[in-house]
Formats: structure tokens, C-alpha cells, sequence
């Protein structure tokens, strides 16, 4: 079997997207992900000081 002729060919590599470039859409769409972050981190916090998410504690009692 001759070297490197057999076996899979590479895949030919995409050519690298300009990332300056964004439209409105994009900019609007990256800031409401932004929006929705600092919601959830705030609901996050609250949630964490005011003890929620302890679910129900057992007695042991029957």
C-alpha cells in the first residue's frame, strides 16, 4: 500500500467569517441575551437569600 494515498481526504477548511460586521438584528438579538442574563442572576440571587429551593423538610416521624 503506497503512504499516503489511502484512507479519508481532509475536509477543505471554511473560510473565516468577518466578525466586525453585525447588523441590527444581531446587535439587537446579542443585547436582549444580555437583558435575560441579568434578569435570571438577579431572580438567582433573590431566590438564594430568601432560602427557596429547600424543598419540604421531613420529620422523620411516622
Amino acid at each position: 500500500m503506497p503512504g499516503k494515498e489511502g484512507g479519508k481526504a481532509k475536509p477543505l477548511k471554511k473560510a473565516k467569517s468577518n466578525k466586525g460586521e453585525l447588523d441590527d438584528d444581531d446587535i439587537a438579538f446579542k443585547e436582549k441575551q444580555k437583558a435575560d442574563a441579568a434578569k435570571l442572576k438577579a431572580l438567582k440571587e433573590q431566590a438564594a437569600g430568601k432560602g427557596f429551593g429547600a424543598g419540604m423538610k421531613k420529620s422523620g416521624k411516622k
